[in-house]
């Protein structure tokens, strides 16, 4: 969930554009909505991969973990962090913690969650054999590089960074100290699994096994996931409800027509069409508030087109060519707040203007930017994105005012759903004139996940492979600074590095535009814009 969730990589018209889509086809009622009795229905879609925590960064199948499982600590819905299954975690210098673990936390299946639990989880999700979506998030441990390394064999099978104390405690040694690592340890990546994991990873990604509110119940593919609640849960937001069914749709407006005939409950985001009207058809059941999240549309950098100094002013001539405040007023209705930075505005080190003049629309300055460039490739563009998540009218509206602006075509290349769209971003075989809809929705409310998730060399959710030592080494001053709010100063400076290569090109902030049915009460939205599903009353 790095979708973007995951961080997220957001999916639907929120994954920052989030979410999915009704049963399979998109529309109607199905065994484990609004009608049965106890469970909450949500808006979602088909996970991009088994539902295994370390290889989850999407928000399809990271929504459904951060309900099976609980790390080390945790987010309030506010985004205040907050211990989970520690009952502490001490370090003098950042670099060297020691954690120990709450009493009498135990899985599902009755296990008790260990040092073992986290120690094996962490070391298997980093080993490359493994092919985790989130390995890169345990490299900041010391022995990552043994046993995941960038060529050749690995020399280990565990890092050298992780070691058992006792089995409620345990010592971890990091690469070099991160002042935000706390913060880090509440993302699902880093969940504790039970010894059933190791006997059969693939058949436990398609039941698994956790320690969170809710237990695992059904998966039917590419229809619903249901999740129903645990009673030996030993956290302190325990549900106030029967489940979750996590629903597909195919079509963002079909789901906001079952919200309305209560088929569904929690709606991820209203789609565009809705926008204008949402708030008169909900009333009191209307949300409207800032998240975490960014949208942005993304470029293969490993194209050689796009190699060398030049080409920088090309993309930079484009992101001058869209008129952000016409479309988030217009085609969004107000429901996005134009970006001027790769952060979020509600984030933890946010600072207004870091994009400089390259976010504000100048048709003139975009052309001749293109024109010193060498010009886009074969003068077209297209922008890939999931069609399942209303993306269709802002595509439309930016492909529009790129055109216009500057003369070079442009054109929206949807894929029928999230999963789809993701797969051939991860392969990372798109042409140098496809960009990319690219959405982020915080794994932790600091700058840090922005930017070193998503645009570090290597990063696992660095689909464009984006590359820059200058870039990369301002990420580590950040990471080692004295405390969070130090560090966020030389990230602040990494996103002048960004305005000066435009790798992605910032579009808005998103908020919490969605909805809840009539059949649902004590319903809020928190910091990443999910629902605080525990919270959820169901009538």
């Amino acid at each position: 969930m790095r979708v973007a969730t995951s961080a997220k990589w957001v999916a639907a018209a929120a994954v920052v554009a989030l979410g999915a889509s009704a049963c399979g086809s998109g529309g109607g009622s199905s065994s484990g909505g609004s009608g049965t009795a106890g469970l909450v229905s949500y808006q979602s879609g088909e996970p991009q991969n088994p539902l295994q925590p370390a290889n989850a960064n999407e928000v399809n199948g990271g929504r459904v973990l951060m309900n099976l499982f609980r790390g080390l600590t945790q987010f309030t819905p506010d985004g205040k962090l907050e211990n989970a299954v520690a009952s502490s975690i001490q370090s003098s210098d950042s670099k060297h913690y020691t954690v120990t673990l709450k009493p009498n936390w135990t899985f599902t299946n009755g296990e008790k969650v260990t040092s073992d639990s986290f120690i094996d989880a962490w070391n298997w999700a980093a080993q490359a054999k493994n092919a985790q979506a989130n390995a890169n998030w345990f490299s900041v441990i010391q022995g990552y590089s043994d046993v995941h390394p960038a060529s050749g064999t690995p020399k280990a099978t565990t890092m050298s960074g992780l070691k058992k104390i006792s089995d409620t405690k345990f010592d971890i040694t990091l690469n070099s100290p991160i002042s935000y690592f706390n913060y880090e340890l509440a993302y699902t990546g880093f969940s504790p699994l039970p010894k059933a994991f190791f006997k059969d990873p693939k058949a436990y990604g398609q039941k698994p096994v956790g320690n969170g509110p809710y237990k695992f119940d059904s998966w039917t593919h590419n229809n619903q996931i249901v999740v129903k609640k645990w009673s030996g849960y030993q956290g302190s937001d325990k549900p106030q409800n029967d489940g979750i069914v996590f629903k597909n749709y195919s079509k963002a407006d079909a789901a906001y027509q079952d919200l309305l005939s209560n088929n569904l409950d929690l709606l991820d985001q209203v789609d565009p069409t809705d926008l204008g009207h949402y708030k008169k058809d909900l009333g009191s059941r209307a949300i409207d508030q800032p998240m975490s999240g960014i949208q942005t549309i993304a470029f293969a950098m490993y194209n050689s087109e796009w190699k060398g100094v030049n080409t920088a002013k090309v993309r930079q001539g484009l992101s001058m060519a869209i008129n952000r405040p016409q479309i988030t007023k217009t085609v969004l209705q107000g429901s996005r707040t134009p970006s001027s930075a790769w952060t979020a505005e509600d984030t933890q080190g946010y600072k207004a203007g870091t994009c400089g003049e390259f976010c504000t629309y100048n048709p003139t300055k975009a052309k001749e930017l293109i024109k010193a460039g060498g010009g886009v490739p074969g003068n077209k563009i297209t922008v890939l994105y999931n069609a399942d998540g209303g993306h269709k009218q802002w595509v439309d509206a930016v492909c529009n005012s790129i055109t216009q602006a500057t003369g070079v075509a442009c054109a929206g290349d949807p894929k029928p759903d999230f999963k789809t769209a993701l797969n051939l971003e991860v392969n990372k075989k798109l042409p140098a004139n496809e960009l990319f809809r690219n959405g982020w929705q915080a794994d932790f409310p600091y700058i840090a996940n922005f930017l070193t998730q998503t645009l570090a060399t290597g990063a696992d959710a660095n689909y464009g492979a984006y590359s820059s030592p200058e870039f990369d080494a301002l990420l580590k001053k950040g990471e080692q600074a004295s405390s969070p709010e130090a560090g966020a100063k030389f990230y602040q400076q990494a996103e002048g590095v960004l305005a000066k290569d435009m790798p992605a090109i910032p579009l808005w902030d998103y908020r919490s535009t969605t909805g809840y049915s009539s059949k649902v009460s004590n319903v809020k939205y928190d910091w990443q814009g999910n629902p605080v599903w525990t919270q959820v009353k169901k009538s």
